[in-house]
């Protein structure tokens, strides 16, 4: 399993850590409002074709980002050119104000739990501006890698990996209750797990499935904030995980990724695990490795290495879904092709295009907004 590095942007506790937990302490300390408006993010100005795309896709398509506080997004996204930092902590509600995000992701929390109160001040930036954003949380690495590696670079086994309880506590409970109707898909991403599993793929299975019915009950009205599996393993795509996913009541979440095989191959784990939303992560551009494209596509504020493939193949998934009346969400990195936000605009001109031959009800009705 390979050692993660932490984005300064998303997974820096202390922007974050401050953002979640301030409210009540900034609400007596003199000169915060002043603060507060010195340091609001404001929304870039949309372009009106751009606007207008958000009309014409079905509605209960969800498209967002990875992270959103990427001073690289000036003229796209936000207003003006902003530190991470002030981006991180107050550019949630302008990056919510784009028409074509409906979602964003939220991965520092792979890298360490948040409390209820930090994902609650999260929820709070985006309610006035859209009721039916999502957002899609990773769960913490120490429940999903099996192995852990000390500061000395030593391994050991991970007492923690897939440990329902510590899940729930740190994870499952907080996130659904501080991100309320706001919550999305809860994804378990787990990194490559080395051959004890690639080996003995119903082993992983066994385990996935013992972990997924073991979890807090998943509230049937709010189908959108449902447990996803995301792998990074091809040979762990078996029977026996379509079999784990239908009795913990999760989905497969697609990784168009360069470790993974393409979306019509992992398709068949979302259609035929139950009827469940579609959850895809467009994560890396294939062929490059993530450090690779992170340098490569810096400062994410253009389309380098385009892949109209899987532009295509996710737009074909996200209308068979709206086709079927399932929710979707779609979360694109800046790896994948370059910027993120671009990369949502062309995707949404796929959509549209579709929507102007169709004749489905989501298209009769438009975007809510």
């Amino acid at each position: 399993m390979a050692k993660h590095t932490v984005q300064v942007d998303l997974f820096s506790p202390a922007p974050h850590d401050t953002a979640g937990r301030g409210h009540a302490s900034d609400a007596a300390a003199p000169g915060t409002e002043a603060r507060r408006k010195a340091a609001r993010v404001l929304p870039a100005p949309i372009a009106p074709d751009v606007a207008a795309l958000a009309t014409r896709i079905p509605p209960r398509i969800h498209l967002g980002t990875s992270s959103w506080s990427f001073p690289g997004w000036a003229g796209l996204v936000y207003g003006e050119a902003r530190t991470e930092t002030d981006l991180a902590r107050y550019g949630l509600a302008a990056y919510a104000a784009h028409p074509l995000f409906g979602a964003v992701g939220i991965d520092r929390t792979f890298y360490a739990p948040i409390s209820k109160d930090a994902f609650a001040a999260y929820a709070r930036q985006v309610t006035a501006t859209q009721s039916d954003f999502r957002f899609l949380v990773k769960a913490p690495m120490l429940t999903t890698g099996p192995r852990l590696r000390d500061d000395a670079g030593r391994w050991s086994d991970n007492p923690a990996f897939l440990d329902p309880a510590l899940a729930a506590t740190q994870f499952v409970e907080p996130a659904r209750a501080g991100l309320g109707a706001h919550c999305g898909p809860l994804v378990f991403q787990f990194p490559p797990l080395g051959p004890r599993f690639t080996r003995n793929p119903l082993a992983f299975a066994d385990r996935l499935a013992e972990f997924l019915l073991a979890l807090p009950p998943l509230d049937p009205t709010r189908p959108l904030a449902g447990y996803a599996i995301e792998v990074r393993d091809p040979e762990l795509l078996t029977d026996d995980y379509l079999a784990a996913l239908c009795a913990g009541g999760a989905t497969h979440c697609a990784a168009i990724h360069a470790r993974m095989p393409p979306l019509s191959e992992q398709l068949r784990f979302w259609r035929e695990a139950g009827a469940h939303p579609l959850v895809i992560r467009w994560s890396l551009h294939p062929g490059l490795k993530y450090e690779e494209a992170k340098e490569r596509h810096a400062p994410f504020d253009r389309l380098c290495d385009e892949d109209p493939v899987s532009r295509a193949a996710i737009a074909a998934a996200l209308l068979e879904a709206a086709g079927l009346g399932r929710e979707a969400v779609v979360i694109v990195n800046n790896k994948a092709e370059g910027s993120a936000p671009l990369s949502i605009v062309k995707l949404a001109e796929l959509l549209a295009r579709a929507a102007t031959r169709s004749s489905a009800p989501w298209r009769r009705a438009g975007r809510a907004r």
